[in-house]
């Protein structure tokens, strides 16, 4: 099951970091099945425009621009998204890339 944090009830994601991409998909395909990004906001350095929070099984992935430094280009152009966690992610971009090509809607919380 794959569960999408809103940002009131996202766990910490400090110490995670890239496990691999998403390819092929926009950002209005992933707010579609994983619905509006956990962080709507740039990050505080600019680094990043968008970001998902998400549980899969018992592990937390990210899923998020990194360092467009551009929101328009990540909401409307970007086609290649990073994944962070603490654990390897690709089972998690497999079931995700499904997902994607399904049109399958994750469960938010």
């Amino acid at each position: 099951m794959m569960q999408v944090f809103d940002e009131m009830t996202a766990p910490s994601t400090n110490g995670t970091s890239l496990k691999g991409k998403i390819e092929g998909f926009g950002f209005y395909e992933l707010a579609y099945v994983l619905g509006q990004p956990t962080f709507d906001e740039p990050s505080g350095d600019g680094k990043t425009q968008v970001e998902w929070v998400v549980k899969f099984g018992q592990d937390i992935f990210t899923i998020y621009d990194w360092k467009t430094y551009d929101r328009n280009f990540t909401l409307n152009e970007l086609t290649s998204f990073h994944i962070g966690g603490n654990v390897p992610a690709t089972f998690f971009i497999q079931v995700l890339e499904r997902k994607l090509l399904r049109n399958e809607q994750a469960e938010i919380i």
